[in-house]
């Protein structure tokens, strides 16, 4: 029985190799599982920020007017003008900025602290909206059959959890 494998190396230069290719995986598979995790975080805040600016223009789609709009979104009257929600554009397009300089997508001239930090409240931002969720989903401080009662249980909380979790493991990385 001869040692060698069909490509013409012996076994234990096949095994060595697949030792080696092995090792070399995991740090490069990290740094894409980093630079994914941060451009779909990314992502969701570019659509919310997306979100922001188009209620600026004085539309209030998908509610058929600002009252409906606050309610459905907050649980509560808060006006949908652009003093308002421009400035939520902004700091979500800027967070959204600094998700992929630490996923290492995009380079910014900043120290590594601040996307660093800024994950991290990214991370405890979307923590803490997922945990008021979970306390709105008993029904606390939510009505019956609401728009938000609905749009809390299926898309808010769960969305802010999934993020929560990934902004964590990016802090992390």
């Amino acid at each position: 029985m001869s040692d060698r494998t069909s490509h013409g190396t012996t076994r234990m230069e096949a095994s060595s190799a697949a030792d080696s290719s092995t090792r070399a995986t995991p740090l490069a598979s990290r740094s894409a599982r980093r630079r994914t995790t941060a451009v779909a975080l990314a992502g969701v805040l570019g659509v919310d920020a997306g979100w922001h600016l188009y209620w600026a223009t004085g539309t209030t789609w998908p509610a058929r007017d600002a009252e409906s709009l606050s309610m459905a979104v907050l649980n509560t009257q808060v006006p949908f003008t652009p003093v308002v929600v421009l400035p939520l554009a902004a700091v979500l397009v800027g967070a959204a900025l600094l998700l992929l300089a630490r996923g290492g997508a995009i380079r910014l001239p900043l120290p590594p602290t601040v996307p660093r930090l800024a994950t991290a409240a990214v991370a405890s931002g979307t923590t803490i909206r997922a945990v008021a969720g979970l306390i709105w989903a008993t029904g606390a401080g939510t009505v019956d059959g609401s728009a938000f009662r609905l749009l809390n249980l299926l898309l808010y909380t769960p969305l802010c959890a999934a993020c929560a979790g990934a902004a964590w493991w990016l802090v992390k990385e």
